[in-house]
């Protein structure tokens, strides 16, 4: 017998990414530009949502970038210049798995960057969305959040399993021992780069195939034209969240 809840999701899902693909026809037509960031601990879902989202999208107008560490040339030039480089031209989608916000998470707590680069980057980064923004481009951002007992299971997995030996980094050897570094990064960081043009959007992701259909969902409101939105059932609330400042005590965010 099948699981009903899987064909559930199986349903739910090929309608939002047809909502996608007409989404993305209706932004070749009037240029609209879209940049979505995927942030989140390590084994929170990002690979696999992002997977969902461009399974039948354009290849000529998504792009996903996942930029590998700095080169010696990348850390003599304006931090943000790397990124800038792969930002959309008219009616294209780009999806950042992990973005400019590395130096607010792993560069903090790793140390691969100085306190004084870090500050810096918590008072710019506002200012640079900003800019996006007042360009036209629709900015989502997006923070995936698990449990650090589901995230052990995740990380389990991914060593153990031959089929995602490609995921496993040597940053997965330090996600769970400096857990509540990442959580005080975690929590700086959402509190000073949230502004009304560029806010953060919370997903509880410990259970997968709900907060990929909540992203997914989010990401449509916030991109597509009102005739396609109008048809798509708005993000459960008990998965995902606009963020504010209480929600780094009241439990809705993992600590």
């Amino acid at each position: 017998m099948s699981d009903p809840d899987s064909e559930d999701y199986k349903h739910d899902l090929a309608r939002l990414q047809l909502a996608l693909v007409d989404t993305q026809m209706a932004m070749a037509k009037s240029g609209k530009r879209a940049v979505v960031l995927f942030e989140g601990r390590d084994g929170a879902g990002k690979d696999g949502s992002i997977k969902r989202i461009t399974e039948h999208l354009s290849t000529r107008a998504t792009r996903t970038v996942a930029l590998p560490k700095p080169s010696d040339r990348d850390r003599t030039s304006w931090y943000f210049q790397r990124y800038a480089a792969y930002l959309p031209a008219a009616g294209e989608f780009v999806i950042f798995n992990r973005s400019w916000y590395n130096r607010a998470g792993v560069e903090r707590v790793m140390g691969f960057s100085t306190p004084a680069e870090q500050e810096e980057f918590l008072r710019d980064a506002p200012d640079f969305e900003r800019m996006l923004v007042e360009s036209g481009i629709t900015l989502v951002k997006l923070w995936l959040d698990i449990s650090k007992k589901e995230q052990k299971v995740r990380l389990d997995a991914r060593r153990t399993d031959p089929l995602k030996a490609l995921k496993v980094s040597d940053l997965d050897a330090v996600a769970q021992k400096k857990w509540d570094a990442y959580s005080d990064a975690r929590d700086e960081m959402l509190m000073r780069t949230n502004s009304p043009l560029a806010p953060w959007t919370c997903v509880r992701a410990n259970h997968k195939k709900p907060a990929r259909i909540a992203l997914i969902r989010h990401i449509l409101h916030r991109i597509a034209p009102e005739a396609i939105a109008a048809d798509v059932p708005a993000p459960d609330a008990e998965r995902l969240f606009a963020f504010e400042p209480d929600a780094l005590t009241d439990g809705r965010l993992y600590r």
